[in-house]
């Protein structure tokens, strides 16, 4: 078996390929020929935060052949279900939306390889591609998906409060100010809500590395549903914009640069582009509407992945990364901008929040 340079350095890197191993056993007989290739070649991917990603070749009578390999990061079932996660995959694969499923094990699947390039950090500050993705994304909050249409974010960031002052030491919860979390969240939840709202599915993680770019097609593809479900799309694209102050391929990648949070003028761009793409033009109180509804949904955001953070650190050790300084980010700016959003009524006055 021959891997890349890049691929065993040490012994946590030999179990993971192990657990690589184990997962392509698990094909069906049709590919049975994966494990007994001698030029399988196994390439770690980097930027996944809650699963360590695996690209497999290996050679076939037929030419060259790829997998997607996931392994599932160890204690991320506290927060979703690992069994809707894969009904919406597979979901989401016959509907064309997404990767085929090829094979699944407890500790992780196989994937249909995409033969497209997953954006970078940059990336997301074009402006071309920032128009296919509000596109996209409003194809996706459209889908038709199983399940009852409610608004899951609430229970899921109480869900996750309780897991967190479970696992957090006495200073870790007054660090984190977890015991006052219920009482934010309930007046989050009564601020942000509305009836004028839309609730569609949502990503809900919609960070530059869940999206794919065909370079001939300029076809945008949406991966990795593990958070996916019915929310308000203002979330959904709240969620987008806060992650554009991410870069997971750097130096640090736990570091969060919110001076890249978009500014009005390319949040307009998106919205308008978003709301226009299902073939109607909208009318100008429409977009300021929706925009202002995405800004206090920011607040949202930093909370949920805060909270998030916190859990990671303590249960997920097959990636690599700080959590605990990334909750650390998000805690510092849920408090800078609580005051400013919920305060200010209009999208043009919080221009410069960030």
């Amino acid at each position: 078996m021959a891997v890349t340079d890049d691929i065993v350095t040490n012994d946590h890197e030999d179990h993971l390929l192990g657990q690589v191993m184990e997962i392509l056993r698990s094909l069906d007989s049709s590919l049975d020929d994966i494990t007994e290739s001698k030029s399988l070649q196994v390439i770690p991917l980097k930027g996944a935060m809650t699963n360590k990603v695996f690209q497999i070749n290996w050679l076939k009578k037929t030419g060259e052949h790829k997998v997607l390999v996931r392994l599932y990061g160890e204690g991320v079932d506290v927060f979703f279900d690992r069994a809707d996660e894969i009904q919406t995959f597979e979901y989401m694969s016959k509907h064309g939306q997404g990767p085929r499923l090829l094979a699944r094990s407890p500790i992780g699947r196989i994937e249909e390889f995409i033969h497209a390039r997953t954006l970078s950090a940059s990336d997301m500050k074009d402006h071309e591609i920032s128009a296919l993705i509000a596109a996209k994304l409003r194809e996706f909050n459209d889908l038709d998906m199983p399940g009852p249409r409610k608004v899951h974010l609430w229970d899921r960031m109480r869900n996750w409060v309780k897991k967190a002052k479970g696992l957090c030491s006495p200073e870790e919860v007054k660090e984190f100010c977890l015991d006052a979390l219920d009482e934010e969240i309930l007046e989050l939840e009564k601020k942000l809500s509305a009836d004028h709202q839309c609730v569609g599915f949502c990503h809900n993680d919609l960070q530059y590395g869940n999206i794919m770019i065909d370079e001939k097609t300029r076809s945008i593809t949406i991966i990795d549903y593990e958070y996916a479900g019915y929310n308000p799309v203002a979330y959904d694209i709240a969620n987008h914009f806060c992650e554009k102050a991410a870069d997971y391929h750097s130096d640090k990648p736990h570091i969060l640069d919110f001076s890249q949070y978009p500014d009005l003028k390319k949040r307009k761009s998106f919205v308008h582009v978003y709301l226009s793409s299902s073939g109607n033009e909208p009318r100008d109180h429409e977009v300021e509407q929706l925009l202002e509804d995405i800004e206090k949904y920011t607040l949202a955001s930093h909370l949920l992945w805060r909270l998030w953070g916190i859990i990671s650190d303590h249960v997920n050790k097959i990636v690599d990364f700080n959590y605990a300084e990334l909750a650390r980010q998000k805690f510092k700016q849920y408090w800078l901008q609580k005051s400013t959003i919920l305060e200010n009524s209009g999208p043009s006055s919080t221009v410069s929040i960030y």
